[in-house]
């Protein structure tokens, strides 16, 4: 997996688009296409004012991730509640919450339609949980920042739901919990953005054919994961189409 060139402790699919260098997060600064590393923005001060400490401290908040932090704790409370009340800390699918939430496509059949978004917020086990977490604050922090909070949060729903919605039609019989669906939507949102900014794509790249492999195993939802990615880019594709261009002095 591809890190950050200043920190090789943090993954990341972002990259400068004007060098190619991996960012992650907070050696991105927002440019007119993209983001930018900080040697580019600093070759590029010279004509251009420096912000103001106000500013400046503004959008280092700004890189916190907001949504997905909250993503992240409800999707950890949902373990918390299920593995509670399943009396196992490492097998939650025995709780009857999990199985009021969980996708399974006879439920669904029977109108229980609500499984097709609650199923995100469920996992296995711990293992599942942290990949899944990892992940999510990795990839959905970077995407965040490109899109802003109200349609990150849509996006990643709306992926959910893709991917929901393609383990329901070609694996309706499986029990399907997880959020890597959804993450997998973030994979895509964050394949159009690096296209639309001409970004160098191998990070990503790397990054899918390893996740690729990992949906080829026994047990992992292969619908799920592809209906995740094709929603997921399909929604960035229109949210860039309807965003009014940003002004900037």
């Amino acid at each position: 997996m591809t890190t950050c060139y200043r920190h090789p402790d943090r993954p990341t699919a972002i990259t400068c688009t004007r060098c190619g260098k991996p960012i992650c997060p907070d050696c991105m600064t927002a440019a007119s296409v993209g983001f930018q590393c900080p040697e580019c923005v600093r070759e590029g001060a010279r004509s251009v004012r420096r912000p103001s400490v106000a500013r400046t401290t503004a959008y280092r908040a700004r890189n916190f991730g907001v949504v997905t932090v909250g993503l992240i704790a409800i999707n950890v409370v949902m373990y918390v509640v299920t593995a509670a009340t399943a009396h196992s800390l490492t097998n939650p699918s025995g709780s009857p919450v999990f199985f009021d939430l969980a996708l399974y496509g006879p439920f669904v059949d029977a109108g229980q339609y609500w499984r097709l978004l609650t199923t995100a917020f469920l996992h296995f086990g711990l293992t599942h949980l942290a990949v899944n977490m990892f992940s999510l604050y990795i990839i959905g922090n970077s995407i965040e920042q490109a899109l802003g909070k109200v349609r990150y949060g849509a996006l990643y729903l709306l992926s959910g739901l893709g991917a929901s919605g393609a383990a329901y039609l070609f694996t309706p019989n499986s029990l399907v919990a997880g959020a890597s669906g959804a993450v997998f939507g973030l994979l895509g949102g964050a394949a159009v953005l690096m296209v639309r900014n001409k970004a160098n794509l191998r990070p990503l790249i790397s990054i899918l054919a390893l996740n690729i492999v990992i949906s080829l195993l026994p047990g992992i939802s292969l619908s799920a994961h592809v209906g995740g990615f094709i929603t997921g880019a399909v929604v960035t594709y229109l949210l860039l189409l309807t965003r009014k261009p940003s002004r900037r002095s």
